[in-house]
């Protein structure tokens, strides 16, 4: 065996990688049936409660920014304490929070102060699981086959998506309580599945010990004063944005034309087909395309299927074309992805992780509103080229920016073991500006 670099980390071997990563990734699937089953059929159950339809979607509104708020402090926490740890005792406070919406609801009790509470307490458990899973790719999987890990992971979530819903609504149909009990359930056995990884991920700390305040602020600055990171930030909430206004601009548009309920379903899960299919085949592409080619061509490519948007008036073609842009986006997406996962140190693996991904959906969640808004005041097809023009800027600012790929990345000739210690030190002095 050859001697380890000092702070570097020693990776388990094969087959402990492969095990543990199916254990990882089955845990999320699982988690997120659930999650996905039981978001689907709560609006439901307050509405049935004789709630108005104004309060419920407040709560939504409030349990989503309760997560997003609490990611960048979960995110700290995860780069601090042991990680598998903390990801099993979320799993389980989620697990109670659902527990108790499960027995309110099959007890016909269901007051709004609780189940807002409940909601609050299972996107915050949700937001710290997410914190500490941000920094096992790097332990669970070589680097050469970051692209690949994460197209998985991308796929499995694309997959949640589309099955979640109709799985809650078969659920809701046998009894209101179900969804949440399986909810509840799925919670429970993603950690014990978590419980079962044997590979240490508990974050490798240097130095004397820092302020928490003084640790979120540097996983902030890392980000923001490293050149390669600012552009995944910057250009994944620009894409997350434009991405849901094309969404609901197409419902709306679609609806705004008579189309039906099930016709308006179609749309959305072509969006969801082509988003699977994208991150199935992104890892293939990647192997064989350079990483700077991919994100520019792949930036340019999603377009023209925007601007198509906003001449069709046939339903197929909303969903054919928005599928196009749902395939295109996975492959700029797990290039960026697996290259910061290469760069970045494993100490600032989770604060990276919630910085990138706070950015990505606080952006995203204006997007529902600011396309009903702009389709009531301009028409489908202004906000549609709208879209299209917004995603040619990222595509020229991608162009621009993808000097930071074609140095050595995540692929087949990538380095056995991750650099952090090397990279750490461009990053930690400006990265490459």
């Amino acid at each position: 065996m050859g001697r380890s670099v000092p702070g570097e980390l020693s990776p388990p071997s094969s087959f402990l990688q492969k095990r543990d990563f199916r254990l990882f990734w089955t845990a999320g699937a699982i988690d997120g049936l659930g999650t996905c089953a039981s978001v689907l059929v709560l609006p439901l159950v307050l509405l049935g409660a004789g709630y108005p339809p104004g309060l419920v979607g407040m709560l939504a509104s409030i349990a989503m920014v309760s997560g997003l708020v609490a990611s960048p402090f979960a995110g700290v926490l995860a780069d601090r304490w042991p990680r598998k740890p903390m990801m099993i005792c979320s799993a389980l406070a989620a697990a109670a929070a659902m527990g108790t919406v499960f027995a309110a609801v099959a007890w016909g009790r269901t007051l709004f102060a609780h189940l807002l509470a409940a909601a609050v307490v299972e996107q915050v458990a949700s937001a710290c699981y997410m914190a500490a899973a941000h920094g096992t790719i790097r332990r669970l999987v070589p680097p050469a086959d970051y692209p690949r890990a994460i197209g998985s992971l991308q796929a499995r979530d694309q997959a949640t998506q589309i099955v979640g819903p109709t799985l809650g609504g078969v659920l809701y149909q046998a009894a209101r309580w179900v969804p949440f009990l399986a909810d509840a359930l799925s919670f429970l056995l993603a950690a014990v599945l978590v419980r079962a990884v044997r590979t240490e991920l508990t974050p490798e700390r240097e130095g004397p010990a820092t302020s928490f305040v003084s640790d979120l602020a540097h996983g902030v600055r890392f980000v923001w004063t490293d050149g390669f990171l600012r552009f995944v930030m910057l250009w994944t909430a620009g894409l997350n944005a434009v991405l849901g206004a094309l969404y609901y601009h197409a419902v709306f548009s679609a609806q705004g034309r008579g189309a039906s309920a099930s016709s308006i379903g179609l749309i959305l899960t072509f969006s969801g087909l082509g988003g699977l299919i994208g991150a199935l085949a992104a890892p293939w592409l990647v192997r064989r395309v350079p990483s700077a080619l991919v994100v520019a061509a792949a930036s340019w490519a999603m377009v023209p299927a925007a601007a198509g948007l906003a001449f069709t008036t046939r339903t197929w073609a909303y969903g054919l074309l928005l599928g196009t842009v749902s395939f295109t986006a996975p492959s700029v997406v797990i290039v960026l992805h697996a290259r910061a996962v290469l760069v970045v140190p494993d100490t600032l693996q989770a604060r990276v992780g919630t910085v990138l991904g706070t950015a990505g959906e606080g952006l995203a969640a204006f997007a529902p509103v600011a396309a009903g808004v702009l389709v009531s005041a301009y028409g489908g097809r202004t906000v549609g080229l709208g879209c299209a023009g917004a995603l040619g800027l990222l595509a020229l600012y991608a162009t621009l920016r993808v000097k930071y790929l074609r140095a050595d990345g995540p692929g087949p000739d990538a380095d056995t073991e991750p650099r952090h210690t090397r990279d750490s030190v461009s990053a930690s002095d400006g990265g490459p500006l």
